[in-house]
C-alpha cells in the first residue's frame, strides 16, 4: 500500500510563494490521478489541482493562474506550487493518489496565509 506525507506547508503573508510536495513510499508511474485538495476552518474539503497519468492537468477557479501542480513519477512526487497567495487559501492542504480500487490520503499539511 503506497503511503503519502506531505510536506512544505508553513505561515506566509498575503501574495508569497510556498511549494508543496507529496512523497509516495511507492511508485506511482501508474496511479491514474494525483491531486490536492484542501480543507478551511468550517468548510468543507474542495479539490484545489490534479494532474493525470498523462500530465493532464485540473485546477479549481479559485487558485487557476496561481497554483501549478505537477508529478515527478521518477521522483514518486507531487508538487504544488502556490504563488501569489491569499488568506482565503488558508487551510490544510492534503495529497491524493486515484485509481480503481484506490483512493489514498495523506496526514495534510497547515497552510497558513497571514499579515
Amino acid at each position: 500500500q503506497v503511503q503519502l506525507v506531505e510536506s512544505g506547508g508553513g505561515l506566509v503573508q498575503p501574495g508569497g510563494s510556498l511549494r508543496l510536495s507529496c512523497a509516495a513510499s511507492g511508485s506511482i508511474f501508474r496511479i491514474a490521478v494525483m491531486g490536492w485538495y484542501r480543507q478551511g476552518p468550517g468548510k468543507q474539503r474542495e479539490m484545489v489541482a490534479t494532474v493525470s497519468r498523462s500530465g493532464s492537468t485540473n485546477y479549481a477557479d479559485s487558485v487557476k493562474g496561481r497554483f501549478t501542480i505537477s508529478r515527478d513519477n521518477a521522483k514518486n512526487t507531487v508538487y504544488l506550487q502556490m504563488n501569489s497567495l491569499k488568506p482565503e487559501d488558508t487551510a490544510v492542504y492534503y495529497c491524493n493518489a486515484a485509481d480503481v480500487g484506490v483512493n489514498l490520503w495523506g496526514q495534510g499539511t497547515q497552510v497558513t496565509v497571514s499579515s
